[in-house]
């Protein structure tokens, strides 16, 4: 968390991901964190340095890839150990899912990711990711039905961060640009001061 940039994300309130940090609040409850905006917002940032913050408090946290535990949760599935694999994650405090946008529904089944959040609610924490905000879940949820069903139980205990920046790493591309624009401008005048003066 000392090296997330709040000031880029102003609509984020620092005293409250400082609160969502020490866990006691949210992880009793089972409750749920969501963290909504484009590429380079610093979702992933933000949500594996709460995740830090929270195993230091004391806590077990899981931080993974959506895809990737969908895919693990799938192979499970389909050897007939779905319901023991839910149960060894049932250890983990909190997971964290990172980028839900890209587990994709023409992909692999990801019912089973439904399974893992229909599980976990009001008993385990989870905090995610996601690039599109929930109309755009409809992608990754095998029907409507069960889109619906998944961000009723996410949205009922929860704490949603909107994250509607431009790309970190867009800016510090740019900056960098400009920068070198602007050295380069400099050494030009240079170069053309010290010219007139010969």
């Amino acid at each position: 968390l000392a090296t997330f940039d709040f000031s880029m994300v102003p609509m984020v309130s620092k005293a409250h991901v400082m609160a969502l940090a020490t866990g006691e609040a949210w992880l009793e409850k089972g409750a749920t964190a969501l963290l909504f905006g484009p590429p380079g917002a610093g979702k992933s940032h933000l949500g594996s340095a709460i995740g830090h913050a929270l195993i230091d408090a004391g806590y077990r946290v899981m931080f993974m890839r959506t895809s990737e535990l969908v895919q693990k949760l799938q192979a499970a599935r389909q050897s007939l150990q779905l319901p023991s694999a839910l149960a060894k994650l049932d250890r983990f405090d909190l997971i964290i899912l990172d980028d839900l946008s890209y587990a994709r529904k023409d992909q692999a089944e990801t019912s089973v990711l439904f399974e893992l959040i229909a599980e976990r609610y009001e008993r385990r924490s989870l905090l995610i990711t996601a690039n599109q905000p929930f109309s755009g879940w409809n992608d990754v949820f095998p029907d409507p039905g069960m889109t619906v069903a998944a961000i009723d139980r996410l949205v009922h205990h929860s704490t949603i961060f909107e994250m509607n920046v431009e790309s970190y790493r867009r800016r510090t591309a740019s900056d960098k640009q400009n920068s070198r624009r602007r050295q380069s401008s400099s050494d030009n005048q240079k170069q053309g001061a010290t010219n007139m003066a010969e």
